[in-house]
């Protein structure tokens, strides 16, 4: 898939007071591009608009607010006069086995991971459709294409996010908008810190299994080997790319885990190949699909 060059960018990031929002946020204004940077607590980013007070636009934002969503891309247009580039990556990780976490947190994580970034993507797709020409970067994460116990209401979210991304690509791709999934492993931001990352109260029988998992989370806080900064102009450039994947994982670990996941899966489908086609009626053609 190919996209006109442009000189300028205007991107809409949300989370981009922290981490890897903020890291996006650097890069392009460094770039010289603008940027509406969307927070819950703007006055985070004091030091970026001072430093690019006609660059920068910030926002107070929470992305499980989708009915300010329009309003953020409106004053993005009124301000800049489009959207280039949509980052959806504010959210936040949360770690409990199935049975800990209960409907309001997973409500939460949904809220987070897919329903916010959804409603973003709809309020800015008119305006990329009528230039022909956008990017929206969905940031998941590794647990976006694999999970394992104790996150699984965080990879609930992802999942959905990178599910709905899929189809999102292959129905603007006619109108000259690109779609870029991204999936990060450990990256050296806020979200293992103790005070950011949500924790499910513990049921003790998951003790002996979880444990261990639960300390490391947060034993990572500052240890993280993937460079937020790194990551961003990696991004970055894919944005800038004339061709780009429609799923790019960042750092070793998730190159490894999603290699691993990837094997296995396909083997295990392999072996059960003729098992699981028996489930058809006897003689009857395959389907044949328009897409």
């Amino acid at each position: 898939m190919t996209q006109a060059p442009t000189s300028h960018r205007n991107w809409l990031v949300t989370g981009a007071s922290s981490g890897l929002g903020r890291a996006l946020t650097e890069a392009a204004l460094a770039a010289g591009d603008t940027v509406v940077a969307a927070m819950r607590r703007p006055e985070r980013i004091g030091d970026l608009l001072s430093h690019y007070p006609e660059s920068i636009l910030p926002i107070a934002f929470d992305v499980r607010d989708t009915e300010s969503a329009p309003a953020v891309v409106d004053a993005a247009i009124d301000r800049f006069g489009r959207v280039d580039v949509l980052v959806n990556n504010g959210g936040v990780g949360q770690i409990g086995s199935a049975e800990e976490v209960d409907d309001a947190r997973l409500r939460d994580m949904l809220e987070q991971h897919v329903v916010g970034p959804a409603a973003l993507t709809r309020a800015v797709l008119p305006g990329m459709r009528a230039r022909s020409a956008g990017t929206i970067v969905q940031m998941s994460s590794q647990g976006g294409r694999i999970s394992f116990p104790g996150v699984g209401s965080y990879s609930a979210g992802k999942f959905a996010l990178e599910g709905w991304s899929e189809a999102l690509a292959g129905e603007v791709a006619p109108f000259g908008i690109r779609v870029l999934i991204v999936e990060p492993s450990r990256f050296r931001t806020g979200f293992n810190s103790a005070d950011v990352l949500q924790r499910a109260t513990p049921v003790e029988v998951y003790a002996d299994l979880l444990g261990d998992f639960r300390a490391n989370m947060i034993a990572a806080d500052g240890r993280q080997e993937g460079d937020p900064h790194r990551a961003a102009l990696i991004i970055r450039g894919l944005v800038e790319a004339e061709t780009a994947p429609l799923r790019i994982p960042l750092g070793r670990e998730a190159v490894r885990r999603l290699r691993e996941s990837y094997r296995r899966e396909l083997a295990s489908l392999e072996t059960h190949a003729d098992l699981a086609a028996g489930a058809d009626f006897p003689g009857v053609p395959q389907s044949v699909r328009p897409v």
